[in-house]
């Protein structure tokens, strides 16, 4: 059985748990925390065998196969080295790390060690990312020019979201999504990015707009915020029609658009398939890239991890925003 544990014990650790619980091919083997109360509590409530007081402990657990980093932003670096050091494979949290330069390190100490490294950035993942790549290379909305999304939940009374010295913002938690969703559309072949933010009074960025522009005159256009709720819309838009993406952060249905005289008929409608969480599929892919020896992931490989990064410190140099710790 391929056993996993996870480094940290908060909310995303608890998504991570319920569904590593449902799934066959997986243990919950070990949870990780800075209070050992918090870890046996932890490993009580979602079925975990092993529950250690500290990061270091649970690293040195040699029956490990999998180390899920579930720690804020600002320690995604720290604790990825650390569990690469132990001989731990890694699936890290998105935002994979705070800027280029920890990527960097973080995926070269990986490559040396022979150990997989990847970034959970579930979308990449999802049936849903090969459905809609799919309908774009059908032509069914002939040649795409325009790309925009969405993304926005209520969540400024989050203190992680809100601390710079834990790398809050939107950047980081929210805007990484539609900057992925415009990436899996058009790739790299980026010309320029503009990008605005409206600051926090903690400093940090709480709503964001980026508009990229490509090769070809082709765009994307994005919107992000922590203040409100959003509708999440991706829209692919082509010279035949558009595809509307409901929920890009966790796509639940695709849904095919070509004009008319009448207006936009609706072509073709596609639902997700019914899923755990979603987290399963980073967790399989994992899994099977450790098997075949690799040390990326095919549906998020180390260049893109480091793309969409190097995306974000140019949107974070045009909002004047630095960490504490940088």
């Amino acid at each position: 059985m391929f056993k996993m544990a996870i480094l940290g014990a908060g909310g995303i650790a608890g998504t991570m748990a319920r569904t590593i619980a449902r799934m066959d091919e997986v243990e919950s083997y070990a949870i990780g925390s800075r209070n050992i109360s918090k870890a046996e509590e932890f490993a009580k409530e979602y079925g975990f065998t092993k529950a250690y007081g500290s990061y270091e402990e649970m690293l040195a657990d040699p029956k490990i196969d999998l180390v899920y980093i579930a720690v804020p932003h600002s320690h995604h670096h720290q604790w990825t080295i650390a569990a690469l050091n132990a001989g731990k494979n890694v699936l890290c949290e998105k935002a994979f790390a705070v800027n280029e330069k920890q990527t960097r390190e973080m995926i070269e100490l990986a490559e040396s060690k022979g150990l997989l490294l990847t970034e959970a950035i579930w979308t990449r993942y999802m049936p849903s990312r090969r459905m809609i790549t799919e309908l774009i290379e059908s032509g069914i909305i002939g040649r795409i020019t325009t790309v925009s999304a969405n993304l926005g939940y209520k969540i400024d009374m989050n203190e992680r979201l809100v601390k710079p010295e834990l790398a809050g913002g939107c950047l980081l938690d929210l805007t990484v999504y539609p900057l992925n969703f415009a990436s899996m559309v058009w790739g790299d072949d980026i010309k320029k990015i503009s990008a605005s933010c409206v600051m926090t009074d903690t400093g940090v960025d709480g709503q964001d707009t980026v508009m990229i522009e490509y090769g070809d005159g082709r765009m994307a256009s994005m919107f992000t915020t922590m203040y409100s709720v959003t509708n999440r819309m991706g829209l692919i838009c082509g010279t035949d029609g558009y595809i509307e993406v409901q929920n890009i952060n966790n796509p639940e249905q695709i849904r095919v658009y070509s004009p008319d005289a009448s207006g936009h008929r609706l072509i073709k409608c596609l639902d997700v398939p019914e899923q755990i969480s979603g987290y399963e599929y980073e967790v399989l892919a994992s899994m099977k890239a450790i098997k075949e020896g690799k040390t990326e992931c095919p549906e998020m490989p180390h260049s893109q991890t480091i793309q969409i990064m190097c995306q974000m410190d140019e949107i974070r140099r045009q909002f004047g925003i630095v960490y504490p710790f940088e």
